[in-house]
């Protein structure tokens, strides 16, 4: 039989987090202008950090024998948090805001704290997936060229095939990253029709160019071509042969000017003729199904769920006992 004092000995390793006495880290963080100073033991990061670990063998020392490691990129509020984890086992985000929550789970994971991050993840996925929906281009931009954060990629893969007016018809959906349009763009399951797709890609990079007139008639061959670099790796994803030949001269003819000219010819040749031969490639039509995505516990039960964790990622989530949104990591 073992016994087990676990609240005693977190509530100790906090009474070492305010002492001032024994530290020998100085950890810096946020903007110069707002550089606040955290005094900590290198002993405690290290064993419970592999990357300050890391960091701790290269950091400077003053004639105190002092270390000092800077992160500027952290805000002071999100590594009070951190910090407290570190010593205490503790997450405190009750009446934090998610967008915090979500910048808190990132920073766990650049400071390679993997269990905080992978319950934070969890956590926003189980309990703020409507505040992820909304903010789809935020969190999938600086997730997509991650191999880290699977679970909130499968999220967003299920959102994505079943509900692309999500993204698409987001706030924020123009200041999607290209790589993560391109990515979506080259998907054959997208539930939306090609002559839509065409619209949003168009808006998107009329965005990336703010000084282009409002009005199309005013624009010059100059605003043309620089819509069309702009655009040079989504408009071959479009898939133009699948596009009803009524809406062509609507829609694509007033943008003319960003096609290149074999590649139009073949569109109209194409609507005319759509049994004749052309030089263009012909991409297949979008597959569009009606996937049904596993359910999932979300706080608004209109909106999409989520793919199921696999079993021990669901084990693991389940180690957290949840009290007025305070997460006890034992």
């Amino acid at each position: 039989m073992s016994l087990k004092f676990f609240d005693k000995l977190s509530q100790d390793f906090s009474e070492l987090l305010k002492d001032k006495k024994e530290y020998n880290v100085v950890i810096e963080v946020d903007k110069e202008e707002n550089m606040k100073s955290f005094t900590t033991h290198s002993v405690v990061l290290r064993y419970r950090s592999s990357y300050f670990d890391k960091e701790l063998e290269n950091a400077p020392t003053n004639e105190n024998h002092i270390k000092t490691i800077t992160k500027p990129n952290i805000s002071a509020q999100i590594f009070e948090i951190i910090l407290k984890y570190i010593y205490c086992g503790i997450v405190d985000i009750e009446n934090t805001d998610t967008k915090t929550i979500y910048e808190l789970m990132v920073n766990a994971n650049e400071l390679e704290l993997k269990e905080l991050s992978v319950k934070l993840e969890n956590y926003l996925i189980e309990s703020k997936a409507s505040w992820l929906k909304t903010h789809f281009s935020f969190v999938y931009h600086s997730i997509f060229d991650s191999d880290k954060f699977k679970d909130l990629k499968n999220f967003y893969n299920g959102i994505i095939v079943k509900y692309p007016n999500l993204v698409f018809d987001s706030e924020d959906f123009t200041s999607l990253q290209e790589t993560a349009l391109i990515s979506i763009l080259e998907r054959d399951d997208l539930k939306v029709e090609e002559i839509k797709i065409w619209d949003y890609i168009i808006k998107w990079g009329i965005a990336q160019n703010p000084t282009l007139p409002a009005d199309l008639k005013e624009w010059t061959k100059g605003n043309f071509k620089a819509l069309k670099i702009t655009l040079q790796q989504c408009l071959p994803l479009i898939r133009y042969f699948h596009i009803p030949v009524e809406v062509i001269w609507k829609k694509m003819k007033p943008y003319k000017k960003i096609f290149e000219e074999q590649l139009w010819d073949d569109i109209i040749q194409h609507s005319i003729s759509p049994n004749d031969p052309i030089t263009s490639l012909i991409l297949p039509a979008r597959i569009i199904s009606n996937p049904e995505l596993p359910s999932r516990i979300i706080s608004n039960p209109e909106l999409p769920s989520a793919p199921e964790l696999s079993s021990r990622e669901n084990e693991s989530f389940s180690t957290i006992i949840s009290n007025e949104n305070q997460l006890f990591i034992l």
